[in-house]
């Protein structure tokens, strides 16, 4: 039996979101992560990708990851590794940004949300907090 699928929109094209879109919401990301970027080393910062890293060794003699941005195809993703490191920050994680998350330590967006970017910021303050007591 064939899969009945919903009408596309007038034009017979999916909407998709547009580049300019994507990266918007990067940039408001990419700005809720630099706000650490003098309490961690700027491993990558190019316009699809932002990355912090522990300045000291943690993992194996290596330096760890603290967070991401990066702009994808289908969404932007807003990795933050503390979470997974310290379970007891998914407990802090706001009903509406968990809606959000994919994994342990990542949030998707395709527009920008000032509500859910506010409390991404307050997560992200926490999750430094934990972080940085854990060595």
């Amino acid at each position: 039996m064939a899969v009945k699928r919903k009408p596309r929109a007038p034009g017979g094209k999916k909407k998709e979101k547009s580049k300019a879109d994507f990266a918007s919401v990067f940039s408001q990301l990419r700005g809720v992560m630099k706000a650490y970027d003098s309490l961690y080393n700027v491993k990558t910062d190019q316009p699809k990708r932002y990355y912090l890293e522990t300045k000291d060794a943690r993992s194996k003699g290596n330096p760890m990851m603290f967070g991401a941005v990066i702009l994808g195809k289908a969404y932007v993703s807003y990795h933050l590794v503390p979470l997974y490191l310290c379970p007891e920050l998914k407990k802090t994680v706001p009903k509406e940004l968990g809606k959000r998350m994919q994994g342990m330590a990542c949030f998707n967006f395709k527009e920008t949300d000032d509500l859910l970017f506010k409390q991404l910021g307050e997560l992200t303050a926490a999750s430094h907090e934990a972080f940085s007591k854990k060595k």
